[in-house]
């Protein structure tokens, strides 16, 4: 096969894989649980996330939570709740070791949910280099904490920009994988967790239970992290009065269900996702959330999106903001990374690169208002050196 078309091959497969709707339903299951070897290795294959922003050195640690007082809801026979935490962090010094992406096998599987196994091989997605760093310790100080939660079958590596930026920016920012919640997500034990819960979920109400359960976890995570004697030295540099979350896609509805459910959360962020909860967008009293998605999903008069029932039941500062030519991913590292491996998706004009500015550029501002109590006038309409992001309604 010719390098032009094994290049089109892919582009046609990434094209089908990143238009796949993750807003309310999922791809088929795969199996519950397998082994895994979950060998990680720093970067090796050439393939970069893009470069934090701030002055901090990037630290990370990954932790593995077990919620005793939870059963697992999509696998009971599995006994307790248990969650994958990637916290990334202000770092001391750039001691340590490079942090890897995600494991080969987690890369295999989320490249074959894609449709891009045996195009792109699973090492150079794995070996991609994140610019954070194991093993050092946090910078001096107390910083805001930022919880993320990805889409529904997709692994909390696919925020990892996001998360590595703000914590360049002096933020503490937990990404937590959702047991059985994603394609593949190694556990420890060598176990590999995919996606039991893609088979469960199929209508509003049973998204609506996934945004339910991930509050729990992440009011859990919270509590884990605040605790020194359960998360050490990075509970020290947590500032617990400034908490907020975000989330894409069905990590969207998570982040304002958490917020409704536990007011320690000051701040939330929809990155492209419904609500689900009806009524949408209920019990966040007067704090600030902010809704950022594509145009063509939602912007007023969509037919698939429920922020127009959302948006009067905020009735503290919002904002809800689109991008033209932005597609559903454009708010993760997918595109980032299918743009630099050269099979950008042609159905979505906006490149990967731009959509990670303006992820970032509204994300960062967004919670350096609200967290930081410091001026954004990025957030208070538009602007020439974002023409794409639309302010509505």
């Amino acid at each position: 096969m010719t390098t032009r078309r094994r290049r089109a091959m892919a582009a046609s497969l990434l094209t089908l894989a990143l238009s796949a709707p993750l807003l309310d339903t999922a791809p088929p299951a795969l199996a519950q649980s397998v082994q895994t070897s979950g060998s990680q290795v720093p970067y090796t294959s050439g393939l970069a996330l893009p470069l934090p922003t701030g002055p901090y050195t990037v630290g990370r640690r990954a932790l593995h939570l077990v919620d005793r007082h939870r059963t697992d809801p999509w696998v009971p026979r599995a006994g307790n709740r248990e969650l994958m935490v990637s916290v990334s962090y202000p770092a001391r010094g750039t001691s340590g070791s490079p942090a890897a992406y995600m494991t080969d096998d987690e890369a295999q599987l989320l490249l074959e949910a894609r449709g891009l196994g045996g195009v792109v091989p699973a090492a150079t997605v794995a070996g991609a280099r994140t610019h954070a760093r194991e093993g050092v310790l946090p910078a001096p100080g107390r910083f805001p904490l930022v919880l993320l939660s990805p889409g529904f079958s997709m692994p909390r590596t696919t925020l990892t920009s996001i998360a590595d930026d703000l914590a360049s920016r002096g933020y503490v920012v937990a990404s937590v994988d959702h047991a059985y919640e994603s394609v593949g997500t190694a556990f420890p034990g060598g176990r590999m967790l995919t996606c039991a819960a893609c088979a469960q979920v199929h209508t509003r109400e049973e998204n609506a239970a996934v945004a339910r359960g991930r509050a729990k976890d992440m009011s859990f995570v919270i509590d884990e992290l605040t605790k020194p004697r359960r998360a050490g030295v990075l509970s020290r540099a947590i500032d617990a009065s400034r908490i907020g979350i975000a989330g894409h896609s069905i990590g969207g509805a998570a982040a304002a269900a958490t917020m409704a459910a536990d007011h320690r959360v000051r701040a939330g962020v929809d990155l492209d996702g419904n609500f689900q909860l009806h009524p949408a967008a209920t019990g966040l009293g007067r704090r600030p959330f902010m809704m950022l998605g594509a145009e063509s999903t939602h912007s007023p008069g969509g037919k698939e999106t429920d922020w127009p029932e959302a948006w009067p039941h905020l009735s503290g500062w919002k904002r809800w903001l689109t991008v033209t030519g932005a597609g559903h991913f454009s708010f993760t590292d997918l595109p980032y990374l299918a743009g630099r491996l050269g099979l950008p998706d042609p159905t979505v004009p906006l490149s990967g690169e731009r959509g990670w500015d303006i992820t970032r550029d509204y994300v960062t501002a967004f919670f350096d208002l609200h967290l930081r109590d410091v001026p954004q006038p990025i957030l208070t309409g538009p602007t020439a050196a974002h023409p794409e992001v639309a302010f509505q309604p």
